[in-house]
């Protein structure tokens, strides 16, 4: 976790003085920009404490390990489908939801008729055709 706490711990020493130079750019006058960086530094600080303490509790991973070879990183990370479609078609139902709440309700429903149909296909893809298990 060394790696991820030094990556939020940079962003939050980097959004230090961006916070206070787009202050003294606006002269402190823009409430909702400053709230927004200091938000952000916030964020990115709780987030590193977060991974700094979790780092602590657990064993030293390969990738943290400076003289870590490959070999010790493998392992199982799951069944993965080699090739699958579906998210493709969820995605698009999801487009067409989000063009629903612009457009109207009944093309969000359609939307949400296909991404249901589009999720059931995705879950159940493994037990059938050429990729089952």
């Amino acid at each position: 976790m060394k790696v991820e706490t030094k990556l939020f711990i940079y962003l939050f020493i980097f959004f230090i003085p961006v916070t206070l130079v787009y202050g003294f750019w606006t002269k402190f006058t823009e409430p909702i920009g400053l709230t927004a960086l200091i938000l952000t530094a916030g964020l990115f600080v709780l987030t590193g404490f977060y991974f700094y303490m979790t780092g602590k509790n657990l064993p030293l991973r390969p990738e943290d390990n400076l003289t870590g070879e490959i070999e010790e990183g493998e392992g199982n990370y799951g069944y993965f489908v080699a090739s699958s479609w579906t998210p493709l078609w969820l995605a698009g139902a999801g487009a067409i939801m989000f063009l629903g709440l612009a457009v109207g309700w009944w093309l969000f429903i359609i939307g949400a008729f296909l991404g249901a149909v589009a999720v059931v296909l995705w879950v159940f893809e493994s037990f059938s055709g050429e990729y089952s298990i």
